[in-house]
């Protein structure tokens, strides 16, 4: 062993010259130098060594290039240190590890072209509050607070409002208690609510959840641009509209084109860079703060002095009053009496004898405060709901008015009209946006100075202060405002500002201000977010359609992400109503906390070693309760929405299952599967299985060739055909040696099997054993295969074909021991004949007959073959033909009536014949088969000769054979010298049946020939039964699809094997497609429902 010697460097500034003594003072070793000398000889002489030569796993040889360890005290665990590393090293790289991708500049330490390392840019680790409780804050308090919540608390009134927040706000807390415990079981890497349902619930649910919450994340982002241009159209520009106009539909086109403009702004922003969007989140979050505190001070002040603030009313309708000034029909002026704007809008003329609307005359017009204050005693009035339906007035109900019968709604007049038709269910799918957001924690755990204490913590004060908020606006809202003003969705009673607004102090401005830039930042936000999920969806390789956008600029950012996002939102934008929008994106998020509570729910429930969560306050029934609540409010807020996105998901799901790369991420449906599967197999075995419960569970023997492919893969297409994909199927084979010589064989093998039945579309399991000797690994699978109740009770394997040929018996001793085996294990076996001739998956037989010939019944499996087999749909359109064998004793009419009545009751469709056999003499050609069939034993017996005394010995067999028949000489003669022909043609069957188709009489035994006087009579009588049972058969069934008979049982004394598998073959000589079937000794088929 050659020796190194290690030179430490004291400092890297001096590197050149203590490089240089370090170069002098090395030793040289001998290995460096004749290493090329070695290289060049191994590449001749020593190539195929290495692959002979066993290795050890303790001693190395001189010519292994492994890396000396000089120190003495891990000795013994050198061997380790390639493939597992010391303790030391592992705790250094923990220690070391980031989660931040590579390729985004302001995260990683790039190099110049020159080699000289960059300084590291350090991300500050932030801390609970800056880190996890003000995003938090940021992402929930948004623009439905601002536009929507009034209108809300006026519609659903205090009670029903305060019943949707609860709501609302329990499902997000329970839903948070989930995500602390997955969050604090391990590191979150980027990708947040995805990243933590893919590790837990597999990359199905993942993948299928995380486009889902991808999908809210976008259409929340259209939700905020429709908000920010609402704010800005309605608010702060009203005249800067490109459709002129006061219906809805000007209005809606209007939103369109400033929401598709500020959409590409907003992109374009997002393109250019990030970190302009993540320093301007303070100032947003500083827009919120300050508008939610000027609500609250506005309250207070309402308390001292109510804002002067008036709503006008006709009878005991709203007026939109941003086009008059004085709520009264004629004012005096100069001591004259004209009258008003209003008048004008309501007559025909501005003169006091004007033709005036008949619901004007008829009511007064009156005043009222439109925010009485907090003392007023309002709030009895708000505590009740007012819904209606679009088009409706808005009215107070505690008003005097005169109302008129049968007059259509003046759509014309200055009313203030419920714009949609409004319901709880509406409201709740409106409402739920607001309390959205609860994943920005998580979603930067890599940038806290401690997540696992920080997220949780964060998270769920965040959603105790914003619920506070929430629901304390809800009753100060109620408390304070004027019920047809909170009704009043968009101000219009008050000089069109916003409802919030009036109530604030100072002034309505920073509500309006404040909102703007709120929900500026909420659009940014999610369309930096966002482009980021898809990109680590698309970059976990999970759903492949999705590849391209994983990739991005040289930085990292997702570029044909944020493309793709813009288009989706852009879709949300032409929809172009808040109120429409906000419902789809509520389906979005609710699915992704479903399964936030689910996964957690499934992970506690299963007890795995690795949930170790540190977060405590958590329980199984709060996370089924958080999921129940989560689907309940996808169905309250919006059914078919509710469907659509299950359909999505469901669809994303399957698309995974079948497309998608396969990935192992210790996922908890993993463990259910398991929970569920050591159960039902626990329960298998707790009662034997009912008849009517019985399907053939096959374990297929398969041989492999010299390259471990599967040298029959129609037997996988006929196990395929017969299971038409259901119950159990595992596929096995056997490779001769020792498992430490043949390990990798094996593996590979496997792999093979595995893609053989995937391209038969074969369901099932795979498994290569190695043994030393193939009867053994036969042997083994057989007794040992399977778990508890799935165990198989069939056995498939093809035909030996090649055992005549065979220079050893192995091939016949493993057949018949198999079979033996199979019958002791009380296991049906199915033998195929000519296996390669069977149809493919792809094949249809337009037409013929699956023919049974039931000869002994040995637990119904015959008959139940052919009814598998017509489920398929190769074997659909073949028929089902029953023959049966009636001895000299038997009614044969009689038979034919009660396998008809047996197959009726059986609800088997299928002809019958039965077939006469009458008692015959043994004719000469029975004995000649004999003859040839002992004079084979006799000649495989001498296993003991040479090659060349074996052929000479079966050469002198094969002679006196030819001289003992002179009718087939001129056959025997076309043979090769060094072949011995001993299975009989069909031309010979039929001329020897033609020869002595009448027999001999019981005087023609005395003069037989010398050879058949030693014969065995027990075989020649078995050959008799072979040889006219094949007869039968050939004559109906030759042209069948497939012929399926029964199995004789191999002799009970083994002197008689080399015998059998020559019976065998004579009763399928003539047959193209045969299936020899053998029951397992219990009945598989019943009459009883």
């Amino acid at each position: 062993m050659p020796t190194f010697t290690v030179v430490p460097v004291e400092d890297a500034e001096g590197g050149s010259n203590n490089a240089a003594a370090a170069e002098g003072s090395k030793p040289v070793s001998l290995r460096k130098l004749f290493v090329e000398e070695e290289d060049e000889n191994s590449q001749g002489t020593h190539s195929g060594d290495d692959s002979q030569r066993e290795s050890s796993p303790f001693i190395k040889s001189d010519n292994d290039r492994e890396p000396y360890y000089e120190g003495k005290n891990m000795a013994l665990f050198e061997e380790e240190m390639d493939s597992n590393p010391m303790v030391s090293s592992l705790l250094n790289k923990l220690a070391n590890y980031t989660n931040l991708t590579q390729g985004v500049r302001e995260h990683e330490e790039a190099e110049f072209e020159d080699g000289v390392r960059r300084v590291a840019v350090m991300v500050p680790q932030m801390g609970t509050f800056i880190g996890v409780y003000l995003p938090c804050m940021q992402n929930i308090l948004g623009v439905i607070l601002f536009l929507r919540l009034t209108w809300i608390v006026g519609t659903a009134g205090i009670l029903g409002s305060f019943a949707i927040v609860s709501m609302c706000c329990i499902c997000t807390l329970l839903t948070a208690i989930s995500m602390s415990a997955i969050a604090t079981n391990g590191v979150v890497p980027a990708g947040g609510s995805y990243y933590m349902i893919s590790r837990s619930l597999g990359p199905e649910f993942g993948g299928a959840v995380g486009l889902c919450f991808y999908l809210g994340t976008t259409f929340a982002g259209s939700m905020y641009i429709l908000g920010t241009i609402e704010i800005l159209l309605t608010y702060i520009v009203p005249t800067a509209t490109v459709f002129k106009g006061t219906d809805d539909e000007a209005r809606l086109n209007n939103m369109r084109v400033y929401g598709t403009c500020c959409l590409v702004l907003m992109a374009l922003v997002v393109f250019v860079g990030v970190k302009y969007v993540n320093k301007l989140a303070l100032v947003f979050l500083a827009c919120v703060i300050l508008s939610i505190m000027a609500t609250y001070a506005g309250v207070i002040k309402t308390m001292i002095e109510p804002p002067e603030f008036n709503v006008c009313l006709l009878g005991n309708r709203s007026l939109s009053n941003e086009k008059f000034e004085t709520c009264a029909k004629t004012q005096i002026v100069k001591n004259q009496t004209v009258t008003t704007k209003l008048w004008s809008v309501f007559c025909d003329s501005e003169y006091p004898n004007a033709t005036c609307n008949e619901y004007f005359t008829s009511n007064n017009l009156t005043e009222i405060q439109a925010i009485p204050g907090l003392l007023s005693g309002v709030i009895k009035e708000n505590l009740w709901g007012d819904y209606g339906p679009a088009g409706m007035y808005i009215e107070n109900k505690d008003q005097p008015s005169v109302q008129l019968l049968d007059t259509p709604i003046d759509t014309d007049k200055p009313y203030v009209f419920n714009d949609i038709t409004t319901y709880f269910t509406l409201l709740v799918g409106i409402y739920f946006p607001s309390v959205t957001g609860i994943m920005a924690g998580s979603n930067r755990s890599g940038d806290l100075r401690d997540a696992q204490r920080s997220i949780p913590i964060g998270t769920i004060m965040a959603i105790l202060t914003t619920s506070f908020i929430y629901i304390s606006c809800v009753v100060l809202f109620g408390a304070c405002i004027e019920g047809v003003v909170l009704r009043d969705k968009f101000g219009y009673s008050v000089k069109k500002n916003p409802v919030i607004g009036i109530l604030a102090w100072p002034s309505p401005w920073v509500i309006v201000i404040g909102s703007f830039f709120s929900c500026c930042g909420a659009g940014l936000q999610s369309l930096t977010g966002a482009p980021r999920l898809l990109q680590a969806i698309a970059r976990d390789g999970i759903i492949p359609f999705l590849q391209v956008f994983g990739h991005g600029k040289a930085n990292g950012e997702p570029t044909w992400a944020l493309l793709l996002t813009v288009g989706i939102c852009e879709i949300g934008i032409l929809i172009a109503s808040l109120d429409a929008v906000a419902p789809i994106l509520s389906m979005f998020f609710l699915m992704c906390y479903l399964f936030v509570n689910l996964a957690c729910a499934v992970q506690t429930l299963l007890c795995t070693p690795n949930w170790r969560p540190r977060f405590k306050f958590y329980h199984w029934t709060l996370s089924f309760l958080g999921m129940s609540l989560c689907l309940s409010l996808m169905f309250i807020s919006s059914w078919y929405y509710a469907l659509v996105a299950m359909v999505i998901a469901g669809c994303i799901y399957k698309y995974i299952e079948y497309k998608g790369a396969v990935k192992e991420w210790g996922d908890g449906i993993r463990g259910l599967s398991l929970n569920a599967a050591r159960y039902a197999l626990i329960r298998l075995e707790e009662a034997p299985l009912h008849t009517k419960n019985w399907r053939p569970q096959l374990l297929v023997l398969c041989k492999l060739d010299s390259d471990l492919s599967v040298k029959h893969p129609r037997l996988l297409s006929f196990s395929t055909q017969l299971k038409a994909g259901k119950g159990l199927t595992i596929v096995c084979s056997v490779l001769e040696g020792t498992y430490m010589t043949r390990g990798n064989e094996a593996k590979t093998g496997e792999q093979n099997l595995k893609a053989a039945m995937a391209s038969e579309r074969m369901k099932g399991f795979s498994h290569v054993v190695v043994s030393s000797n193939l009867r053994d690994g036969f042997s083994l699978l057989i007794q040992s295969a399977g778990l508890g109740g799935m165990k198989h009770n069939a056995v498939l394997m093809a035909w030996p074909t090649g055992w005549t040929q065979a220079r050893d018996s192995s091939a016949r001793r493993n057949f018949i021991e198999t079979v033996r085996e199979t019958t002791a294990a009380h296991q049906a076996l199915l033998v195929a004949k000519n296996i390669d001739h069977f149809p493919s998956n792809q094949e249809r037989l337009k037409e013929g007959t699956i023919d049974v010939w039931w000869i002994v019944h040995d637990g119904g499996l015959l008959m139940l073959l052919p009814f598998l087999l017509s489920q398929h749909k190769v074997w659909r359109k073949c028929k089902m033909r029953i023959f049966t064998v009636a001895q000299m004793d038997d009614n044969s009419i009689q038979m034919k009536k009660d396998l008809q009545m047996f197959l009726y009751h059986l609800r088997l469709d299928a002809e019958v014949e039965v077939v006469e056999m009458h008692d015959s003499d043994i004719s000469a050609f029975t004995y000649e088969k004999t003859l040839v069939m002992e004079q084979r034993s006799q000649m495989l017996k001498q296993m003991q000769l040479s090659r060349t005394e074996r052929e000479r010995e079966a050469q002198l067999i094969h002679d006196r054979n030819t001289a003992c028949h002179s009718t087939m000489t001129d056959k025997a003669a076309g043979a090769t010298p060094d072949r011995v022909h001993m299975t009989w043609t069909k031309d010979k069957l039929v001329h020897e049946r033609n020869k002595h188709r009448e027999g001999m009489g019981v005087k023609d035994m005395f003069n037989m020939k010398p050879e058949w006087e030693n014969l065995n009579q027990s075989n020649v009588r078995r050959m008799h039964t072979a040889v006219k049972l094949n007869e039968v058969v050939v004559k109906k069934s030759q042209n069948s699809q497939l012929v399926l008979l029964n199995m004789p049982g191999p002799p009970k004394n083994k002197k008689g094997d080399e015998n059998y598998m020559e019976f065998l073959e004579v009763l399928m000589d003539g047959l193209d497609r045969v299936v020899l079937v053998r029951g397992g000794g219990r009945e598989v088929i019943t009459i009883y429902s």
